[in-house]
């Protein structure tokens, strides 16, 4: 399989952390996709994207277990 993005044949299977936004927070979940290492082009099967969906879901329900591990901020226009 080749890249799309960049045509290389350096593609890989890495754990990375996908970003979901709900509200004014982002969740990170941990996900395995095939990824170039040249461009970071990613590619989800169709249980990664199951799994991405079902958590969205969840946090609409307020079932899923999260923990802090941050803050984010933003820089204002201003400055």
């Amino acid at each position: 399989m080749k890249c799309v993005i960049c045509n290389s044949e350096n593609l890989q299977k890495r754990e990375v952390e996908e970003k979901i936004k709900f509200g004014k927070d982002i969740v990170l979940v941990p996900v395995n996709v095939l990824a170039c290492l040249d461009c970071g082009e990613r590619y989800y099967d169709s249980k990664t994207l199951r799994k991405i969906e079902q958590i969205k879901a969840r946090l609409k329900q307020q079932n899923l277990e999260v923990e802090e591990v941050g803050r984010v901020l933003r820089v204002l226009a201003k400055n």
